[in-house]
């Protein structure tokens, strides 16, 4: 009888792991029957709807420059003046898990001539995988931390006077082209980047200016993930009207934690490039023979500290003050210009779904010239905005 019930003790252990081993089996066909129904029950296209209103009182404190900065050596000059900066909305559609199709429009740039203005983003992105992805149509290539930041979550009014002239050379800001993106570890370093291809005459274009093409990559080092220090290297070449033009830049980020509520980040950026733009607005004989004279520079620096206060509806304070130097054409006709940006803020909800600040834009250049936009100047800006 102890015989007996011995070898049936020995017979349930041996058999034991088989019924484990089954019944992990089990669970394991469960999860994936259970992930994959989750799956299937995912419905395509998906839509996402985006806003953006953002509304100014501005006042120039120059009795002589008006609201947008000209000089104006005689006559009215407008000093104040409401104004609606943007009002954008957008769509982003899902058409499967890879690829969605993304447009964005602002309308309050019907306030001006509308012809090469008001649609912003149309292009289409399919991604094959973490490590790359496809975007084609019209969209912001990577050449700077300002390039992979929406306008209503920066830390200054508007984006920098580096900006805006590099957009006006076709490496920055909307532009019609393609793109190549993705992101992947060396060692344990992450690592991003982007190549593009553009036409570089802008948004909203019914084609190419020319036959030549303007080719720009990005890469960024995750240098420190604890404080978000990011070490971003841009490059680029390409021809306009035959004429080989390039651009390059570096800039570095981080964001520390100095308190539980307190917190400091800061952004440095430096570009330099051709200023092909400046060199064929100009009259054949009053420039040079070689495009190459014509370069531009700047570099800025933006610190900017944020309080968390959560109190009612007030989610935090702010503070910052961009300087930037920017040449438009250092090398010929050289007219440096200074820009300081103080501004404080006020934001309410979450991710800046609304936000009051003020502060100035002070403009100051190695030599005024009048009746034009290069005067010292000192603007005077209240920004209301709300975003969905």
């Amino acid at each position: 009888m102890g015989k007996t019930i011995f070898i049936r003790i020995v017979y349930l252990l041996l058999i034991m792991p088989s019924f484990l081993n089954a019944q992990s089996a089990k669970d394991t066909v469960s999860v994936a029957l259970k992930e994959k129904t989750k799956e299937k029950e995912v419905a395509y296209p998906q839509f996402q709807f985006k806003g953006l209103f953002q509304a100014r009182f501005l006042e120039s404190l120059v009795d002589d420059v008006d609201v947008s900065g000209v000089q104006h050596s005689s006559g009215e000059v407008v000093r104040s003046s409401f104004d609606v900066k943007r009002m954008r909305v957008g769509l982003n559609t899902k058409l499967s898990k890879e690829t969605e199709v993304v447009i964005l429009v602002n309308l309050a740039d019907f306030k001006s001539d509308p012809k090469t203005k008001v649609l912003e983003n149309a292009y289409a992105k399919y991604t094959f995988s973490k490590y790359i992805a496809v975007t084609g149509g019209q969209f912001r290539p990577a050449f700077g931390i300002e390039e992979l930041v929406p306008v209503d979550i920066i830390k200054s009014f508007d984006f920098s006077n580096q900006y805006y002239e590099f957009g006006k050379n076709g490496w920055t800001s909307f532009q019609i082209g393609a793109s190549a993106t993705g992101a992947f570890d060396v060692g344990k370093i992450p690592l991003n980047y982007a190549f593009s291809i553009l036409n570089g005459n802008g948004k909203n274009q019914e084609k190419d200016k020319d036959n030549g093409k303007q080719y720009s990559t990005r890469w960024v080092l995750g240098l420190s993930q604890k404080y978000k220090i990011n070490l971003g290297l841009n490059g680029g070449i390409g021809k306009v009207f035959t004429q080989e033009v390039f651009a390059l830049g570096a800039d570095i980020a981080g964001d520390f934690k100095v308190t539980d509520d307190l917190s400091f980040d800061v952004q440095i950026e430096y570009k330099q490039g051709t200023n092909h733009n400046l060199y064929f607005s100009l009259p054949t004989d009053a420039r040079t023979a070689n495009v190459s004279d014509y370069q531009m520079r700047g570099y800025y620096i933006m610190p900017n500290f944020r309080y968390a206060v959560n109190y009612g509806k007030l989610t935090s304070l702010e503070m910052s003050c961009r300087y930037e130097s920017f040449d438009p054409s250092y090398k010929i006709d050289s007219n440096l210009k200074q820009t300081y940006t103080p501004m404080a803020s006020l934001e309410f909800g979450k991710a800046y779904t609304g936000r009051i600040s003020l502060g100035f834009e002070i403009d100051r250049f190695d030599k005024n010239i009048p009746d034009t936009s290069s005067y010292n100047d000192n603007l005077f800006i209240i920004q209301f905005q709300c975003r969905l």
